[in-house]
Protein backbone atom coordinates (compact mmCIF):
# COMPACT_ATOMS: atom_id res chain seq x y z
CA UNK A 1 0.00 0.00 0.00
CA UNK A 2 1.89 3.48 -1.45
CA UNK A 3 1.83 6.21 1.56
CA UNK A 4 -0.93 7.78 -0.50
CA UNK A 5 -3.34 4.62 -0.20
CA UNK A 6 -2.34 4.31 3.33
CA UNK A 7 -2.89 8.22 4.11
CA UNK A 8 -6.32 8.31 2.14
CA UNK A 9 -7.12 5.35 4.27
CA UNK A 10 -6.48 6.51 7.40
CA UNK A 11 -8.03 9.89 6.41
CA UNK A 12 -11.25 7.75 5.92
CA UNK A 13 -11.32 6.31 9.35
CA UNK A 14 -10.64 9.48 10.84
CA UNK A 15 -6.51 8.76 12.75
CA UNK A 16 -5.54 11.92 10.81
CA UNK A 17 -5.65 15.08 12.83
CA UNK A 18 -6.25 17.94 9.93
CA UNK A 19 -4.58 21.07 11.06
CA UNK A 20 -6.42 23.96 8.57
CA UNK A 21 -4.85 27.13 10.18
CA UNK A 22 -1.99 27.84 8.41
CA UNK A 23 1.59 27.21 10.71
CA UNK A 24 4.84 27.89 10.41
CA UNK A 25 7.58 25.75 9.37
CA UNK A 26 9.88 26.88 11.75
CA UNK A 27 9.41 25.57 15.64
CA UNK A 28 5.47 26.01 14.98
CA UNK A 29 4.37 23.04 13.08
CA UNK A 30 7.26 20.93 14.93
CA UNK A 31 5.72 21.89 17.97
CA UNK A 32 2.20 20.72 17.01
CA UNK A 33 3.64 17.37 16.21
CA UNK A 34 5.19 17.03 20.03
CA UNK A 35 1.61 18.06 21.18
CA UNK A 36 0.57 15.29 18.85
CA UNK A 37 3.25 12.98 19.38
CA UNK A 38 1.56 9.35 18.58
CA UNK A 39 -0.92 10.66 16.00
CA UNK A 40 -0.97 11.08 11.87
CA UNK A 41 -0.92 14.55 11.56
CA UNK A 42 -1.45 16.41 8.37
CA UNK A 43 -0.99 20.42 7.97
CA UNK A 44 -3.07 21.38 5.15
CA UNK A 45 -1.61 25.02 5.03
CA UNK A 46 2.34 25.63 5.52
CA UNK A 47 3.62 28.75 5.39
CA UNK A 48 5.58 29.59 2.30
CA UNK A 49 4.72 26.38 0.48
CA UNK A 50 2.20 24.74 -1.63
CA UNK A 51 2.27 20.96 -0.15
CA UNK A 52 0.71 19.74 2.54
CA UNK A 53 2.89 18.41 5.06
CA UNK A 54 2.01 15.01 6.97
CA UNK A 55 3.88 13.29 9.96
CA UNK A 56 3.16 10.58 12.39
CA UNK A 57 2.92 7.39 10.13
CA UNK A 58 5.18 5.60 12.01
CA UNK A 59 4.39 7.09 15.41
CA UNK A 60 3.52 3.65 17.10
CA UNK A 61 3.46 0.45 16.83
CA UNK A 62 -0.04 -0.50 15.63
CA UNK A 63 -0.19 2.19 12.78
CA UNK A 64 2.87 0.19 11.32
CA UNK A 65 1.44 -3.17 11.80
CA UNK A 66 -1.75 -1.51 10.52
CA UNK A 67 0.35 -0.56 7.05
CA UNK A 68 1.91 -3.69 6.69
CA UNK A 69 -1.16 -6.07 7.18
CA UNK A 70 0.07 -7.80 10.00
CA UNK A 71 -0.90 -7.62 13.87
CA UNK A 72 1.59 -5.78 15.96
CA UNK A 73 2.77 -8.86 17.97
CA UNK A 74 3.96 -10.41 14.83
CA UNK A 75 6.41 -7.30 13.41
CA UNK A 76 9.12 -8.54 14.56
CA UNK A 77 8.14 -11.59 13.21
CA UNK A 78 7.76 -10.09 9.57
CA UNK A 79 10.96 -7.94 9.52
CA UNK A 80 12.94 -10.57 10.92
CA UNK A 81 11.33 -13.29 7.61
CA UNK A 82 11.82 -10.46 5.01
CA UNK A 83 15.64 -9.92 6.13
CA UNK A 84 16.04 -13.24 5.41
CA UNK A 85 13.91 -13.85 2.52
CA UNK A 86 14.45 -11.05 0.28
CA UNK A 87 12.37 -10.71 -2.81
CA UNK A 88 13.82 -8.67 -5.82
CA UNK A 89 11.94 -5.67 -6.68
CA UNK A 90 10.34 -5.26 -10.15
CA UNK A 91 11.52 -2.08 -12.39
CA UNK A 92 8.61 -0.78 -14.30
CA UNK A 93 8.74 1.87 -16.96
CA UNK A 94 6.67 4.80 -15.51
CA UNK A 95 5.59 5.40 -11.75
CA UNK A 96 3.74 8.24 -10.00
CA UNK A 97 6.45 9.79 -8.16
CA UNK A 98 6.93 10.81 -12.37
CA UNK A 99 3.71 12.86 -13.03
CA UNK A 100 5.73 16.23 -12.75
CA UNK A 101 9.26 17.00 -14.03
CA UNK A 102 10.83 20.02 -12.63
CA UNK A 103 14.92 20.96 -13.89
CA UNK A 104 14.31 24.45 -12.54
CA UNK A 105 15.40 23.37 -9.00
CA UNK A 106 14.06 25.31 -5.75
CA UNK A 107 14.43 23.40 -2.69
CA UNK A 108 13.24 26.42 -0.78
CA UNK A 109 9.50 25.54 -2.35
CA UNK A 110 8.90 22.71 -0.18
CA UNK A 111 7.85 22.86 3.62
CA UNK A 112 11.31 22.27 5.41
CA UNK A 113 11.13 22.51 8.95
CA UNK A 114 13.22 24.25 11.90
CA UNK A 115 12.78 21.70 14.82
CA UNK A 116 14.19 23.23 17.73
CA UNK A 117 15.94 26.45 18.83
CA UNK A 118 19.68 25.66 17.98
CA UNK A 119 19.15 23.89 14.60
CA UNK A 120 21.58 24.96 12.44
CA UNK A 121 19.07 24.71 9.66
CA UNK A 122 15.95 24.00 8.13
CA UNK A 123 15.79 20.08 7.44
CA UNK A 124 14.37 17.18 6.14
CA UNK A 125 14.73 13.88 8.71
CA UNK A 126 12.38 11.78 6.77
CA UNK A 127 14.00 10.93 2.87
CA UNK A 128 15.49 7.72 2.12
CA UNK A 129 18.47 7.88 -0.20
CA UNK A 130 19.63 6.01 -2.64
CA UNK A 131 22.98 5.31 -4.33
CA UNK A 132 24.88 2.61 -6.33
CA UNK A 133 28.10 1.31 -4.94
CA UNK A 134 30.16 0.35 -8.11
CA UNK A 135 31.20 -2.76 -6.57
CA UNK A 136 27.89 -3.64 -4.28
CA UNK A 137 25.47 -2.20 -6.51
CA UNK A 138 22.32 -0.56 -4.64
CA UNK A 139 21.98 0.92 -1.06
CA UNK A 140 18.90 2.60 0.63
CA UNK A 141 19.53 4.29 3.43
CA UNK A 142 19.06 7.25 5.60
CA UNK A 143 20.51 10.88 5.22
CA UNK A 144 18.89 13.88 7.28
CA UNK A 145 19.26 16.89 4.67
CA UNK A 146 20.49 20.88 6.18
CA UNK A 147 19.08 23.29 3.51
CA UNK A 148 21.88 25.63 2.08
CA UNK A 149 20.60 27.04 -0.66
CA UNK A 150 17.71 26.59 -3.91
CA UNK A 151 19.09 23.89 -5.01
CA UNK A 152 21.77 22.49 -2.22
CA UNK A 153 21.88 20.33 1.05
CA UNK A 154 24.35 19.50 3.20
CA UNK A 155 24.00 15.70 4.47
CA UNK A 156 24.81 13.86 7.63
CA UNK A 157 26.78 11.14 5.89
CA UNK A 158 27.67 8.32 8.64
CA UNK A 159 31.32 7.62 8.68
CA UNK A 160 32.74 4.38 7.10
CA UNK A 161 28.31 2.70 5.83
CA UNK A 162 27.27 2.62 2.42
CA UNK A 163 27.04 5.68 1.00
CA UNK A 164 30.57 6.73 2.68
CA UNK A 165 32.10 3.48 1.66
CA UNK A 166 31.09 3.83 -2.01
CA UNK A 167 31.88 7.75 -1.88
CA UNK A 168 35.34 7.02 -1.32
CA UNK A 169 36.16 4.94 -4.43
CA UNK A 170 35.19 7.83 -6.32
CA UNK A 171 35.15 11.03 -4.86
CA UNK A 172 31.58 11.74 -5.94
CA UNK A 173 28.35 9.74 -6.24
CA UNK A 174 24.92 10.27 -7.66
CA UNK A 175 22.21 9.67 -5.08
CA UNK A 176 18.44 10.41 -4.95
CA UNK A 177 16.27 11.17 -2.09
CA UNK A 178 12.58 9.92 -1.83
CA UNK A 179 10.07 11.54 0.84
CA UNK A 180 6.13 9.70 1.16
CA UNK A 181 7.57 6.53 1.30
CA UNK A 182 5.75 3.65 2.53
CA UNK A 183 6.42 1.57 6.36
CA UNK A 184 7.45 -1.16 4.49
CA UNK A 185 10.45 0.82 2.45
CA UNK A 186 11.05 2.79 5.82
CA UNK A 187 12.07 0.18 7.74
CA UNK A 188 13.92 -1.56 5.54
CA UNK A 189 16.00 1.79 4.82
CA UNK A 190 16.60 1.64 8.57
CA UNK A 191 17.93 -1.59 9.02
CA UNK A 192 21.52 -2.92 8.64
CA UNK A 193 21.72 -5.45 5.78
CA UNK A 194 25.41 -6.98 5.08
CA UNK A 195 26.96 -5.15 2.35
CA UNK A 196 25.51 -5.56 -1.07
CA UNK A 197 22.05 -6.99 0.07
CA UNK A 198 19.58 -4.85 -1.57
CA UNK A 199 17.26 -2.95 1.61
CA UNK A 200 14.65 -2.66 -1.37
CA UNK A 201 14.41 -6.56 -1.88
CA UNK A 202 13.77 -6.32 2.00
CA UNK A 203 10.68 -3.81 1.53
CA UNK A 204 9.29 -5.63 -1.47
CA UNK A 205 9.13 -8.84 1.03
CA UNK A 206 7.07 -6.64 3.21
CA UNK A 207 5.28 -5.09 0.55
CA UNK A 208 4.87 -4.88 -3.02
CA UNK A 209 7.69 -2.45 -3.84
CA UNK A 210 8.15 -1.53 -7.60
CA UNK A 211 10.85 0.90 -8.60
CA UNK A 212 11.12 3.36 -11.37
CA UNK A 213 14.75 4.51 -13.03
CA UNK A 214 15.55 8.38 -12.40
CA UNK A 215 15.12 10.52 -15.28
CA UNK A 216 18.62 12.45 -14.47
CA UNK A 217 20.87 9.77 -12.79
CA UNK A 218 21.09 5.92 -13.04
CA UNK A 219 19.35 5.12 -9.77
CA UNK A 220 15.98 3.48 -8.62
CA UNK A 221 13.92 4.80 -6.96
CA UNK A 222 10.00 3.55 -5.34
CA UNK A 223 7.35 4.42 -7.76
CA UNK A 224 4.69 4.96 -5.89
CA UNK A 225 6.26 7.89 -3.31
CA UNK A 226 5.40 11.29 -3.39
CA UNK A 227 8.82 13.46 -4.12
CA UNK A 228 11.80 12.30 -5.64
CA UNK A 229 15.32 14.94 -5.39
CA UNK A 230 17.73 13.37 -7.79
CA UNK A 231 21.38 14.69 -7.51
CA UNK A 232 24.96 14.66 -6.88
CA UNK A 233 27.35 13.99 -4.28
CA UNK A 234 30.09 16.96 -4.52
CA UNK A 235 33.52 16.80 -3.55
CA UNK A 236 32.92 20.23 -1.44
CA UNK A 237 32.00 20.20 2.39
CA UNK A 238 29.97 22.08 4.70
CA UNK A 239 29.24 22.22 8.40
CA UNK A 240 26.67 20.35 9.20
CA UNK A 241 23.92 21.06 12.41
CA UNK A 242 23.82 21.02 15.48
CA UNK A 243 20.55 18.81 14.71
CA UNK A 244 17.93 16.92 17.50
CA UNK A 245 19.12 13.30 17.46
CA UNK A 246 17.23 10.28 18.47
CA UNK A 247 18.52 10.49 22.23
CA UNK A 248 16.76 13.89 22.62
CA UNK A 249 20.01 15.98 22.56
CA UNK A 250 21.56 17.83 19.78
CA UNK A 251 24.34 16.17 17.92
CA UNK A 252 27.14 18.46 17.00
CA UNK A 253 28.87 20.40 13.97
CA UNK A 254 30.56 18.47 11.70
CA UNK A 255 31.63 19.05 8.03
CA UNK A 256 29.90 16.97 5.93
CA UNK A 257 29.13 16.54 1.92
CA UNK A 258 27.01 19.12 0.36
CA UNK A 259 25.19 17.55 -2.57
CA UNK A 260 23.72 19.40 -5.44
CA UNK A 261 20.15 18.94 -6.80
CA UNK A 262 19.36 18.86 -10.50
CA UNK A 263 15.74 17.74 -10.72
CA UNK A 264 12.73 17.22 -8.81
CA UNK A 265 9.90 14.87 -9.85
CA UNK A 266 6.71 14.16 -8.13
CA UNK A 267 2.77 13.19 -7.85
CA UNK A 268 0.32 15.48 -8.94
CA UNK A 269 -0.29 17.56 -5.96
CA UNK A 270 2.11 15.67 -3.85
CA UNK A 271 1.82 15.29 0.10
CA UNK A 272 5.78 15.96 1.87
CA UNK A 273 6.00 13.45 4.32
CA UNK A 274 8.38 14.79 7.91
CA UNK A 275 8.96 13.16 10.86
CA UNK A 276 9.52 14.41 14.39
CA UNK A 277 13.33 13.93 15.75
CA UNK A 278 13.24 12.62 19.03
CA UNK A 279 10.22 11.90 19.63
CA UNK A 280 8.35 8.53 19.03
CA UNK A 281 7.95 8.50 15.01
CA UNK A 282 11.88 9.09 15.14
CA UNK A 283 12.69 6.22 17.86
CA UNK A 284 10.22 3.66 16.63
CA UNK A 285 11.77 3.87 13.19
CA UNK A 286 15.34 3.86 13.85
CA UNK A 287 15.18 1.09 16.50
CA UNK A 288 12.63 -1.25 16.29
CA UNK A 289 14.73 -2.28 13.08
CA UNK A 290 17.22 -3.48 14.92
CA UNK A 291 14.72 -5.79 17.10
CA UNK A 292 14.82 -7.99 14.19
CA UNK A 293 18.85 -7.97 13.26
CA UNK A 294 19.52 -8.80 17.59
CA UNK A 295 16.40 -11.76 17.23
CA UNK A 296 17.96 -13.11 13.90
CA UNK A 297 21.54 -13.42 15.67
CA UNK A 298 20.35 -14.47 19.18
CA UNK A 299 18.71 -17.42 17.37
CA UNK A 300 22.20 -18.63 16.39
CA UNK A 301 23.23 -19.20 19.52
CA UNK A 302 20.28 -19.70 21.90
CA UNK A 303 16.19 -20.02 21.01
CA UNK A 304 14.79 -16.91 21.01
CA UNK A 305 11.15 -15.63 21.75
CA UNK A 306 11.23 -11.95 21.57
CA UNK A 307 13.30 -8.34 21.91
CA UNK A 308 12.47 -4.88 23.01
CA UNK A 309 14.69 -2.02 21.96
CA UNK A 310 13.04 -0.18 24.82
CA UNK A 311 12.41 3.75 24.43
CA UNK A 312 14.05 3.86 28.27
CA UNK A 313 17.02 3.51 26.17
CA UNK A 314 16.28 5.92 23.46
CA UNK A 315 15.41 3.59 21.59
CA UNK A 316 18.79 2.55 20.31
CA UNK A 317 21.11 1.68 23.24
CA UNK A 318 18.88 -0.76 25.32
CA UNK A 319 17.70 -3.55 24.54
CA UNK A 320 15.64 -6.68 26.20
CA UNK A 321 16.44 -10.37 24.76
CA UNK A 322 14.12 -13.05 26.05
CA UNK A 323 14.98 -16.38 25.34
CA UNK A 324 13.93 -20.05 26.10
CA UNK A 325 16.73 -20.93 28.24
CA UNK A 326 18.21 -24.73 27.80
CA UNK A 327 21.66 -24.61 28.33
CA UNK A 328 23.50 -22.65 31.25
CA UNK A 329 25.44 -20.14 29.31
CA UNK A 330 22.50 -19.24 27.00
CA UNK A 331 21.91 -16.63 29.15
CA UNK A 332 25.26 -14.92 28.26
CA UNK A 333 25.81 -16.42 24.61
CA UNK A 334 22.45 -14.04 24.13
CA UNK A 335 23.97 -10.99 25.56
CA UNK A 336 27.13 -11.70 23.27
CA UNK A 337 24.92 -12.55 20.12
CA UNK A 338 22.47 -9.00 20.83
CA UNK A 339 25.36 -7.43 20.56
CA UNK A 340 26.45 -8.39 17.29
CA UNK A 341 23.02 -7.85 15.95
CA UNK A 342 22.94 -4.05 16.87
CA UNK A 343 26.54 -2.50 17.02
CA UNK A 344 25.13 0.65 18.86
CA UNK A 345 24.05 -1.27 21.42
CA UNK A 346 25.14 -0.43 25.18
CA UNK A 347 23.52 -2.31 27.40
CA UNK A 348 21.71 -5.83 27.07
CA UNK A 349 19.48 -7.62 29.75
CA UNK A 350 18.54 -11.38 29.17
CA UNK A 351 15.06 -12.80 30.65
CA UNK A 352 12.75 -15.42 30.69
CA UNK A 353 9.89 -16.58 28.65
CA UNK A 354 7.80 -15.62 31.63
CA UNK A 355 8.79 -12.26 31.58
CA UNK A 356 6.73 -9.40 29.76
CA UNK A 357 9.40 -7.68 27.77
CA UNK A 358 7.06 -4.70 27.08
CA UNK A 359 6.12 -4.64 30.96
CA UNK A 360 9.88 -2.75 31.94
CA UNK A 361 8.63 -3.13 35.84
CA UNK A 362 8.72 -7.26 35.00
CA UNK A 363 12.07 -6.53 33.44
CA UNK A 364 13.21 -4.95 36.65
CA UNK A 365 11.77 -7.68 38.57
CA UNK A 366 13.83 -10.01 36.85
CA UNK A 367 17.27 -7.67 37.30
CA UNK A 368 16.33 -7.72 41.34
CA UNK A 369 15.11 -11.70 41.74
CA UNK A 370 17.09 -13.60 39.06
CA UNK A 371 20.20 -11.37 38.44
CA UNK A 372 23.97 -11.45 40.32
CA UNK A 373 25.52 -9.13 39.46
CA UNK A 374 29.37 -10.37 40.17
CA UNK A 375 28.18 -13.79 38.33
CA UNK A 376 25.67 -12.37 35.79
CA UNK A 377 27.36 -9.77 34.23
CA UNK A 378 29.42 -9.28 31.02
CA UNK A 379 31.13 -5.88 31.23
CA UNK A 380 32.85 -5.05 27.59
CA UNK A 381 35.29 -2.14 28.21
CA UNK A 382 36.50 0.28 25.15
CA UNK A 383 33.68 -0.50 22.87
CA UNK A 384 33.00 0.83 19.42
CA UNK A 385 29.35 2.38 20.56
CA UNK A 386 27.61 4.77 19.34
CA UNK A 387 28.06 8.59 18.71
CA UNK A 388 24.31 9.22 19.83
CA UNK A 389 25.52 8.46 23.26
CA UNK A 390 26.94 11.76 24.91
CA UNK A 391 28.75 9.59 27.64
CA UNK A 392 31.00 7.92 24.94
CA UNK A 393 34.23 9.04 24.03
CA UNK A 394 33.33 11.34 21.10
CA UNK A 395 36.82 12.59 20.15
CA UNK A 396 37.08 14.23 16.72
CA UNK A 397 37.94 12.15 13.68
CA UNK A 398 37.95 8.80 15.56
CA UNK A 399 35.30 5.92 15.86
CA UNK A 400 33.05 6.73 19.31
CA UNK A 401 33.83 4.45 22.28
CA UNK A 402 31.58 3.26 24.76
CA UNK A 403 31.73 0.27 27.51
CA UNK A 404 28.67 -2.21 26.96
CA UNK A 405 27.48 -4.11 29.70
CA UNK A 406 24.93 -7.32 29.53
CA UNK A 407 23.05 -8.56 32.56
CA UNK A 408 21.55 -12.16 32.10
CA UNK A 409 18.58 -12.23 34.52
CA UNK A 410 17.06 -15.33 33.62
CA UNK A 411 16.79 -18.07 36.27
CA UNK A 412 19.75 -20.88 36.59
CA UNK A 413 19.01 -24.03 35.08
CA UNK A 414 20.53 -25.79 38.97
CA UNK A 415 18.66 -23.28 40.73
CA UNK A 416 15.09 -23.55 38.87
CA UNK A 417 12.88 -23.87 42.24
CA UNK A 418 9.61 -22.20 43.40
CA UNK A 419 12.05 -18.94 44.72
CA UNK A 420 11.79 -17.64 41.42
CA UNK A 421 8.63 -17.81 40.45
CA UNK A 422 5.86 -15.80 41.40
CA UNK A 423 3.05 -16.90 43.72
CA UNK A 424 -0.30 -17.04 41.63
CA UNK A 425 -3.55 -15.76 42.80
CA UNK A 426 -6.74 -17.47 42.01
CA UNK A 427 -8.60 -16.53 38.94
CA UNK A 428 -11.97 -15.57 40.14
CA UNK A 429 -14.84 -13.20 38.26
CA UNK A 430 -14.88 -9.87 40.14
CA UNK A 431 -18.94 -9.58 39.50
CA UNK A 432 -19.74 -12.66 41.26
CA UNK A 433 -18.55 -10.75 44.58
CA UNK A 434 -19.70 -7.53 44.31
Amino acid sequence: MSFRSFFEKLDRQGKVVHIRKEVSPDYDAPAVLNELDGKVVCFDKIKGSDMPAAGGFCSSREVIADSLGVKKEDLLFSLAKAIENRVEPETIIEGECQQVIETNVDLTRLPLFTYVQGDGGKYIPSAIAVIKDPDLGRNVCFHRLMLLDKNHFVARIVENRGTDTALKKSGELDIAFCIGNTNAVLLAASTSLAPGQDEFGMANALDKTELVKCKTIDVEVPRDCEIVLEGHITKERHSEGPFLDITGTQDKVREQPVIEIKCITHRERPIFQTLLPGRWEHRLLMGMPKEPTIYNEVNKVCKCKNVLITPGGCSWLHAVVQIKKEKPDDGKKAIEAAFQGHHSLKHCVVVDEDINIYDLNDVEWAMSTRYQADKDSIVKPNQPGSSLDPSGDLSEGKKAMTCKAGADATIPLEKKDKKFFRGEYKKININDYM
